[in-house]
């Protein structure tokens, strides 16, 4: 009878530089997406692709114009075309990022077989010069029936992480997954 003597996987720590914010809040993120699927979301990236197919326009635009095989007084209307074309997916690149995307780091699909229609959409901010991480989780529908109140918190960053930058993960997990629950809770309505 063979043994199946497995070594358990030691997981590195995650470690950023406390000085610079864009970091943390970077780290921050990452670990708050990994928590959030950990807990059956599924992400829904449909909006992320829809952004990347913008961009592979723009750019075909771009190349397009500039390896044009007329030169420039022959190609003059059609170069006109490609810049307008090219500020036009661009205006509506950044009209989607401005109203739907804001400051979502997550947005995910309902978890197989709740009867929640919606997912979630997770946000967060942590202001420059600050240590005040906001975690916000919202319904990805709010006019859905099924959509629920938002929650969020706001803790100093100073409470996951040690003194040589290294995150405390299990601190971290606790309070995303309390956040995440309390979402997901039932409330009761009112008579």
């Amino acid at each position: 009878m063979a043994s199946t003597n497995q070594t358990p996987v030691k997981k590195t720590p995650k470690k950023t530089n406390l000085l610079d914010h864009h970091s943390i809040k970077n780290l921050l993120d990452e670990s708050v997406t990994e928590i959030v699927t950990s807990k059956c979301y599924p992400e829904d990236v449909r909006l992320s692709n829809v952004r990347l197919l913008i961009g592979t326009i723009i750019i075909a635009i771009a190349l397009v114009a500039q390896f044009y095989k007329k030169d420039f007084p022959a190609n003059c209307d059609f170069l006109i075309g490609c810049i307008v074309l090219y500020i036009l997916f661009n205006v509506i690149l950044q009209l989607i990022i401005h109203t739907k995307e804001k400051n979502a780091i997550l947005f995910t699909y309902p978890p197989e077989g709740s009867f929640n229609s919606t997912g979630l959409i997770v946000s967060s901010k942590l202001p420059r010069f600050s240590d005040l991480y906001t975690l916000t989780v919202e319904s990805a529908d709010p006019k859905s029936i099924s959509a629920r109140p938002k929650v969020e918190f706001t803790k100093s960053v100073t409470k996951w992480f040690a003194k040589d930058g290294v995150l405390v993960e299990g601190l971290f997990w606790k309070d995303v997954k309390a956040l995440v629950n309390d979402y997901a809770k039932e409330h009761k309505k009112s008579k």
